[in-house]
């Protein structure tokens, strides 16, 4: 499995290219499945994923072009076989994994025996948007955020800070983002959390994404980043 972990989906040039460069092929000659759960906690999330998935959202994702663009949703797939749904994981090329609350797709993600298939699925390209992203690694920046949504009586908040570890890395997205949403993902916010967690912690704008190729770990930007380590920094 390669991986394209975005802010905001594929949203300038540079970025579309490194996916079509993992992909091997064009966009319009590959295969889609689109995972919407992760905005489902939040108000008004049906409606987020219904313009997700017609590619109406503001983070370009599920309206390139696809050849084909099917719907994978986590909450159903404990409940019926298999054999229904993984073969399609097989057959695709791209898992596009929409943004919300990492915590929640996390739990899914476990639950719904995904989290142990992905690292089988060689041919795959993964690609994540913001809670998508950061999913992935092994802290969840969003922790103290997501935990608000669980609901009364669920253990879901369990061991909320941390994320699948499916890469040695970690995430803040939509930093310095003029969305007052996203008030809080500003370098000096990052900076302290990062100062807590003992792996790379990469900071990233809209315009970048992370791109882990054959082990290897590349920014693309046409924004502004930076990478916080245990004892230095770097910037771009």
């Amino acid at each position: 499995m390669e991986l394209l972990l975005t802010s905001s989906g594929i949203s300038n040039p540079s970025i579309s290219d490194a996916l079509v460069g993992l992909l091997g092929k064009p966009i319009s000659e590959s295969r889609a499945l689109f995972v919407p759960t992760a905005i489902y906690p939040f108000p008004g999330g049906a409606e987020m994923a219904r313009a997700a998935i017609c590619g109406e959202a503001t983070s370009p994702l599920c309206g390139l072009g696809w050849k084909s663009l099917g719907v994978l949703e986590l909450t159903a797939l404990t409940s019926i076989q298999r054999e229904s749904w993984v073969p399609a994981l097989h057959e695709t090329d791209a898992l596009l994994v929409w943004g919300g609350n990492v915590l929640y797709l996390r739990h899914w993600m476990i639950q719904s025996g995904l989290a142990d298939l992905l690292p089988t699925l060689d041919h795959l390209v993964y690609v994540g948007v913001s809670a998508g992203s950061i999913v992935m690694t092994p802290y969840n920046c969003d922790a103290e955020f997501n935990v608000e949504f669980v609901p009364p009586g669920s253990d879901m908040g369990e061991d909320s800070e941390r994320g699948l570890s499916l890469v040695d890395f970690t995430m803040w997205v939509h930093v310095d983002s003029p969305n007052p949403i996203f008030e809080d993902h500003n370098m000096a916010n990052v900076e302290r959390w990062a100062s807590r967690v003992p792996v790379p912690t990469y900071a990233i704008d809209d315009d970048t994404a992370i791109k882990v190729s054959g082990g290897t770990v590349e920014v693309i930007s046409e924004g502004h980043w930076r990478v916080f380590n245990p004892a230095t920094s770097s910037e771009g």
